[in-house]
């Protein structure tokens, strides 16, 4: 029961090109958002989507494989697990961020989707 703790998957389209950070560390970290689409019919039987964007966070050969395959538009299938994080902004206003920690990415639709 232990590995459905904390447990997300998701199917979207990536909205913007992934940013790639090299580390000190020498770790590199990618981020991006995905969009995932929800359809249903409204009252009057009209098809209507329901869009969701989430902020994704992928580490080591992880964002290796984001940096070398994954771009703005692309439809790709993530597992992970969610991640909330706090920060405190300039004027000291405490923010928090909720982020998709991506353990495995898998890169759908056909080799010649742009």
């Amino acid at each position: 029961m232990s590995t459905i703790r904390n447990h997300v998957q998701l199917i979207g389209n990536v909205g913007q090109e992934p940013t790639i950070t090299n580390l000190e560390s020498g770790k590199k970290v990618a981020r991006f958002s995905l969009a995932t689409n929800e359809y249903y019919k409204d009252s009057k039987g009209e098809k209507q989507t329901d869009t969701n964007w989430h902020t994704v966070v992928a580490w080591g050969k992880t964002a290796e494989i984001v940096e070398k395959f994954v771009e703005k538009g692309k439809e790709v299938g993530i597992t992970g697990k969610l991640k909330t994080r706090t920060y405190t902004t300039d004027d000291g206003n405490q923010r928090y961020v909720t982020e998709v920690v991506a353990d495995e990415i898998l890169l759908l639709g056909s080799k010649n989707d742009k």
